[in-house]
């Protein structure tokens, strides 16, 4: 899949626990570059003042999306194909086939492609992250590679293979390749992806070709997102393939493949795509994260209590999952949520322990996604207010606190005539005297919540708490927050992120303190968090699910 070329810096910092990713289309991004400046712009000469607007958000990473040599021969069959041309002209509508520049997922070797800069390219962008303190992260396609990728020549036992009569029969599932007839790849739920051939993953001399492609990847960069790394599975894969894949293997791909590449490469980060609830067999066959769609399918179908169960799932199993709400396969958040209901999904996503994942055009509210084919995009105006929203939470979680600290999931509780605590989900991060509280609400309307943050030393203190999305500040009781727990009231898609610190000049003031008991302290209360209204609410706790009900890394 490419001949070995090593970068000329390797970034020397570990991988923090909980990493924060930017994903850039490469190439789309260098068209708006190129277009900004005036001149030619690519991977080795992208102006250093691009580089530090990426830095100074203070992401852990960055995921180069499609630098890998794109395929002429993948390209023209796009060109053929009219519900992707339809696709290309809603997202450009001043469409050009010459906007097609192919797909970074149809591969035809893994060779940074010249119109990016080519490897050295790649190695100075490299160096630029590095002198920044970033990461770099790149793509891998295990399921299938171009139709002119050399191992169709080189190496026909490497692919699922088809017959003159399954051309003939279906020729949207099988192309003819110089008298060799190949299956298209495919994904067991959708027809296939006729610009692509089908790997073998049960060939044997397969998985060596890719463990020695991957070891020739991983001198170039710092981690891999692996596409669709669940069709890898012996049990997925015999189920797509069937007799045609031949002999199932005793051994999983994966676990042949990843020990292998972290052999020479210890610190090297393996990231899955995963769907189908399959996550938790990925992370046992060697990755260190995998998506977690199952959270923003639930954050986007507006089930709260759905959300909260999530999370009630080991932090062992949580913590190497990457979140997100938008990427180059999902639609922009800025167009499938609110305003509102978008910045608290954001709040939610980004405060959660695992790895985040930002999406270049996510922090200017950027409409359309672009399909991954085009090198170019519309023009669209930036949400200034979304932008000064976006920079308050990446600021708020550049604390080493969400990088390296302890997540805990919050009890909420509500009252026998106000069941609207359900909507609302809260969690803390301690690390060291950083401790961060953040309650969300997920839900179009308002709610109400005693939040229960236990924290030991909160006991016989008044504790400050400032929002660091509003600047909004109050003071309350601790061993009010300790029991009945701290009394909560958001707005629709309302949301609150405290930093809480210890305020020595108000404990030591008796008048002070039965204030802030009262919930009166002076001109800092809110009607976000004044005392219940009447004493006869006494808090109900959310009901225990049962252990059937919970995620079985849960039980």
């Amino acid at each position: 899949m490419g001949e070995e070329r090593k970068s000329e810096v390797r970034t020397t910092s570990a991988w923090t626990r909980y990493p924060t990713l930017y994903e850039i289309n490469t190439w789309v991004w260098l068209s708006d570059l190129k277009h900004e400046y005036g001149k030619n712009v690519d991977l080795s000469s992208v102006p250093s003042a691009e580089w530090d607007a990426v830095a100074k958000h203070g992401f852990d990473a960055v995921w180069l999306m499609g630098v890998w040599e794109r395929s002429p021969a993948g390209t023209a069959i796009a060109n053929r194909n009219n519900v992707l041309l339809e696709d290309f002209r809603r997202a450009l509508p001043d469409f050009r086939l010459s906007d097609n520049v192919g797909s970074p997922y149809c591969v035809r070797r893994y060779v940074v492609d010249q119109h990016l800069g080519g490897p050295s390219g790649l190695a100075v962008a490299r160096r630029e992250l590095a002198r920044r303190g970033m990461h770099l992260v790149l793509d891998f396609v295990p399921n299938h590679v171009a139709p002119d990728h050399p191992w169709v020549i080189e190496h026909p036992e490497y692919f699922v293979r088809g017959n003159a009569d399954d051309a003939r029969r279906d020729p949207a599932s099988f192309i003819d390749v110089e008298g060799n007839v190949f299956a298209c790849g495919r994904d067991p739920h959708f027809p296939a992806w006729s610009d692509v051939l089908q790997l073998n993953v049960f060939q044997p001399g397969l998985r060596q070709a890719v463990i020695e492609s991957i070891s020739t990847i991983a001198g170039q960069c710092d981690g891999i997102r692996c596409d669709m790394a669940m069709l890898l599975l012996n049990a997925i894969f015999e189920r797509t393939w069937s007799t045609r894949a031949g002999q199932r293997p005793a051994s999983e791909y994966w676990v042949d493949v990843i020990p292998a590449i972290k052999k020479a490469h210890p610190s090297f980060l393996f990231i899955a795509e995963a769907y189908w609830g399959l996550e938790w067999d990925l992370h046992q066959h060697g990755f260190d994260m995998c998506y977690d769609k199952t959270l923003y399918d639930r954050l986007e179908n507006n089930n709260p209590e759905s959300v909260r169960l999530h999370l009630c799932a080991d932090l062992a199993y949580q913590q190497k999952l990457l979140r997100f709400i938008e990427n180059h396969d999902e639609p922009r958040a800025a167009a499938a949520f609110s305003p509102e209901k978008a910045r608290a999904v954001a709040v939610a996503m980004a405060t959660l322990p695992g790895a985040r994942l930002f999406h270049e055009g996510q922090f200017e509210g950027r409409k359309v996604r672009p399909p991954v084919f085009l090198g170019r995009r519309p023009q669209e105006a930036a949400d200034q207010q979304l932008q000064n929203f976006y920079g308050k939470l990446l600021e708020g979680i550049a604390s080493p606190a969400f990088r390296e600290g302890q997540w805990s999931l919050c009890e909420c509780m509500g009252w026998p005539d106000n069941s609207s605590f359900q909507n609302l989900v809260a969690w803390t991060w301690v690390k060291g005297d950083d401790r961060r509280l953040i309650v969300v609400n997920l839900s179009d309307s308002t709610a109400q919540a005693r939040v229960l943050a236990q924290w030991s030393e909160l006991r016989g203190e008044i504790w400050r708490l400032t929002d660091v999305l509003s600047g909004a500040t109050y003071d309350r009781d601790g061993d009010e927050m300790l029991s009945p727990g701290l009394y909560v009231e958001l707005g629709p898609w309302g949301h609150s992120f405290f930093q809480c610190v210890r305020t020595p000049a108000i404990r030591n003031s008796t008048e002070n303190i039965a204030l802030a008991e009262a919930g009166k302290t002076g001109e800092l209360v809110s009607p976000i968090l004044t005392p219940v209204p009447h004493s006869r609410r006494k808090p109900r706790r959310r009901a225990v699910w049962p252990p059937q009900m919970l995620p079985r890394v849960a039980r």
